[in-house]
């Protein structure tokens, strides 16, 4: 039988009740969001839960939201799959403006690389990661490059002006 969307939910909406929440399908993968505090213990449940066995973590990656307000700058987004039948899910988690979540390494050790290039990345605290530090950037960096703080162009360009480029202003 193959492992629906509706028991994921009722399974976890039993056990941790309103912590999980807005769950939907987007992009054909079914999705659902989670309080920082209770992520660990969900996806230790989805892993470990006979009738869930999501025992592969596909991937886990940063998201920065500079326009939301200060509890939802931060968003962090684990993929999961269960292999036996063939079900992914994608479980978000959103963090203030301070970021910072459990670590997951003791349920997936994948999860060492992810977090170290989402700390990185995006500066996000993983609490309980062995080794946090720098894995593609260099370690004088004080900034995180995917993090929305700078401008993407430097605004002093000549050579990027649009009218070098055909696009001029039109007046309506």
């Amino acid at each position: 039988m193959a492992l629906e969307t509706s028991i994921i939910q009722e399974k976890l909406t039993q056990k941790f009740g309103d912590k999980v929440h807005d769950f939907g399908m987007s992009k054909d993968v079914f999705s659902f969001e989670v309080n920082s505090y209770a992520l660990h213990e969900v996806i230790r449940i989805l892993k470990q839960d006979e009738d869930l066995n999501f025992h592969f973590l596909t991937d886990l990656c940063g998201i920065h939201y500079p326009e939301n307000d200060e509890n939802h700058q931060y968003a962090v987004v684990y993929h999961l799959h269960n292999w036996v039948e063939n079900t992914r899910i994608r479980v978000k988690t959103y963090l203030t403006s301070t970021p910072e979540v459990t670590s997951i390494i003791d349920l997936f050790l994948c999860a060492n690389w992810m977090e170290r290039e989402t700390w990185d990345f995006y500066g996000i605290n993983f609490i309980g990661h062995p080794q946090l530090k720098r894995i593609l950037n260099m370690d004088e960096m004080i900034s995180h490059p995917m993090r929305k703080e700078f401008p993407m162009e430097d605004s002093g360009r000549t050579d990027k002006d649009d009218r070098f480029f055909g696009r001029t202003a039109q007046k309506l």
